[in-house]
């Protein structure tokens, strides 16, 4: 895709060997069944017993505000990243955090330039609650949510996030005022506060409803979590994500966005071109270490024993944590690497 601003024993007796095998029979067919058994999937989390788990309380959360240019502001909270684009014509936000945390995104806004005009816009990149948590809210306040087509129909159904490894987390069904209202196949253009925001569809990524927002004059681009920089990405397979569509995605912005270019990732700082490059390169050699093993005929387990991402860990992974380099083995080799 190119992308334009356009849119051993022995026996005593003879009898002592097969009366021996007979007794074993039972112990070797049962080893065996277990080594043929797939491995028992981990328990599935739902919403609240992920975030008591993994974050820390949604009401002590602060809003961290990182003005970028004109008009234009990251906000960080504890789920994914929001971009605030501000100006006389109202506010556009993309992705919108956890509900919890909406009323003081609306307070980062307000303190922003011109952020007390009317809320406007509300884009989703894609549907994992962390980001589309406050869609009500913001709706409530009078904004349009936007998202790529594939997108609502997750959100409407719901379903399990998986990392491939031991994270199951369901997603329920959104409510009806959670949906967006405004949605597209390709690409879509919206132009506010002396601003193109071109939303680009990248299907098969970090999830087949994927949104990359670009802001022209601002030269920043909101990626969310088909760009991430807490290491080795989270791939949703079970939401027709792959690590295919994440390398043609990061590859098609980086050769569609000017050398100045500030990229907003689904999760981390702002970024360069640089660490958006480095992160792409990442994907394609440890895609590529995966499917040379499978050629050379080894199992996943295999894989995982080897520990064939070893190369990339010190920086990706997390060297006290192998689990997180096992599950990115997973989601490879399921990808089809």
């Amino acid at each position: 895709m190119t992308i334009t601003y356009r849119h051993s024993w022995r026996a005593r007796g003879r009898a002592a060997l097969p009366l021996l095998a007979l007794a074993l029979l039972p112990v070797v067919a049962a080893r065996a069944a277990a080594a043929a058994a797939p491995a028992a999937e981990p328990p599935v989390l739902e919403e609240d017993a992920f975030l008591a788990k993994y974050y820390p309380p949604l009401d002590k959360a602060n809003v961290r505000v990182t003005p970028i240019g004109d008009g234009v502001a990251l906000l960080q909270g504890v789920g994914g990243n929001v971009l605030a684009l501000t100006g006389a014509d109202g506010t556009l936000l993309v992705d919108g955090e956890f509900a919890a945390l909406a009323p003081k995104i609306e307070a980062a806004v307000h303190g922003l330039p011109s952020g007390d005009k009317p809320l406007r816009y509300l884009i989703d990149t894609h549907y994992h609650f962390d980001h589309t948590d406050a869609n009500a809210a913001f709706a409530a306040l009078g904004a349009v949510v936007v998202a790529a087509d594939p997108l609502r129909a997750r959100l409407a159904s719901g379903g399990v996030i998986s990392d491939g490894g031991k994270l199951r987390v369901h997603q329920a069904a959104a409510k009806p005022q959670a949906l967006p209202t405004l949605t597209y196949d390709h690409q879509m253009t919206l132009r506010m506060d002396g601003e193109e925001v071109l939303l680009v569809h990248f299907p098969a990524a970090h999830t087949d409803g994927d949104t990359v927002v670009f802001l022209k004059n601002a030269h920043v681009v909101h990626m969310g979590d088909i760009f991430v920089r807490y290491g080795f990405p989270l791939i949703d397979l079970k939401a027709g994500g792959s690590v295919a569509g994440m390398i043609k995605a990061c590859r098609a912005v980086l050769a569609g966005i000017p050398d100045d270019m500030q990229i907003i990732p689904g999760h981390g700082d702002l970024s360069s071109i640089a660490d958006l490059a480095a992160y792409t390169r990442m994907l394609e050699q440890t895609s590529a270490a995966v499917a040379k093993a499978r050629r050379a005929g080894k199992s996943l387990e295999q894989m995982k024993r080897e520990n064939v991402l070893a190369p990339w860990v010190e920086r990706w992974g997390d060297p006290k944590d192998p689990s997180r380099a096992q599950a990115f083995i997973d989601v490879l080799y399921h990808s089809g690497s």
